[in-house]
């Protein structure tokens, strides 16, 4: 074991990220598994910067690492990897390198921003191994299944995306419609005008009665809209989950429709087989009717003569 001459370093100060040799190189002899720290200037604000925690944790992770030393046990372990990867791991596997290959670039949309994205409030991705990705780790796993969906042609891939989008639009289909009733299906705001002075003035009128009363502008609750394009684009409506009248009825007559169009089909079948017994006996009639006048003594006489 010895020190490392390349180190991935971490400024506390600035929150700079960047590998360089260490300049400092200090002895550790509490930590056995690892026993020297690393300190670099930073290039952006030149405070000291300590090697990163991943990668430290990394060395006490290796240095811990178990496996088998004997040439009897290396022996076995290799013989493990016979018959692997079988064709469904090499579907499964052959994605692995999308983040650092060439198609890296899918996922470059979403560059690693920790706490910087909506969807960071409730990620459980440590920050600093989110930093030093390329990409939104959350994000590399949608592009990666989605491309694994595609190139398999296998649309079961994304179901457990698409169920969680699906619940997620329900649930807020239900917020709206929640939100209206608590509101009122109106929206009720007083009208008002401007006077030749430049005030705001509310617009009032004089009732039967003789009482001023304020004119009010009444309008559909602003959530209506949205509200039926959620239905409509996800195909939320009692006509496409079949329970209006209308479509009750008209999967009644397809019932009967095809049962009709089955019970034509047997009686098709049924004169097939009867039209085919009708030829069969033709034929034998043909051939009696055959040997009859070839049997017939005038018409024998008949061809004698001539």
């Amino acid at each position: 074991m010895s020190p490392l001459d390349q180190v991935n370093f971490h400024c506390r100060a600035c929150g700079e990220r960047f590998a360089a040799a260490p300049a400092t190189v200090a002895d550790a002899p509490d930590e056995a598994w690892h026993p020297w720290r690393y300190l670099a200037p930073c290039p952006k604000c030149a405070a000291e910067a300590s090697q990163a925690g991943w990668e430290r944790a990394l060395l006490k992770a290796w240095t811990r690492a178990t496996g088998p030393r004997t040439p009897e046990g290396l022996a076995a372990t290799s013989r493990n990897l016979d018959g692997h990867p079988t064709p469904e791991e090499a579907v499964r596997t052959r994605f692995n390198a999308m983040k650092h290959g060439l198609s890296a670039k899918v996922a470059t949309y979403f560059p690693a921003k920790p706490d910087r994205y909506a969807r960071c409030k409730s990620c459980e991705v440590d920050r600093d191994w989110c930093a030093a990705q390329p990409a939104c780790v959350k994000q590399q796993e949608l592009f990666l299944l989605h491309h694994a969906a595609f190139e398999s042609r296998n649309p079961k891939h994304l179901s457990s995306i698409y169920a969680n989008l699906q619940s997620a639009v329900f649930a807020l289909v239900q917020e709206i419609v929640t939100t209206i009733i608590t509101d009122g299906a109106k929206i009720s705001v007083p009208e008002y005008y401007t006077d030749p002075s430049g005030q705001l003035v509310v617009a009032t009128y004089i009732d039967e009665a003789g009482k001023r009363r304020i004119i009010h502008n009444i309008e559909a609750h602003p959530l209506f809209r949205p509200l039926s394009e959620l239905l409509s684009r996800n195909n939320l409506s009692l006509a496409d989950m079949g329970m209006t009248v209308k479509v009750v009825e008209e999967g009644e007559e397809a019932m009967g429709a095809i049962k009709t169009v089955a019970d034509e089909r047997a009686a098709v079948a049924h004169f097939s087989q009867q039209t085919a017994e009708s030829l069969e006996a033709l034929r034998g009639m043909m051939e009696r009717a055959t040997a009859a006048r070839s049997r017939d003594p005038i018409l024998v006489e008949h061809q004698s003569q001539g």
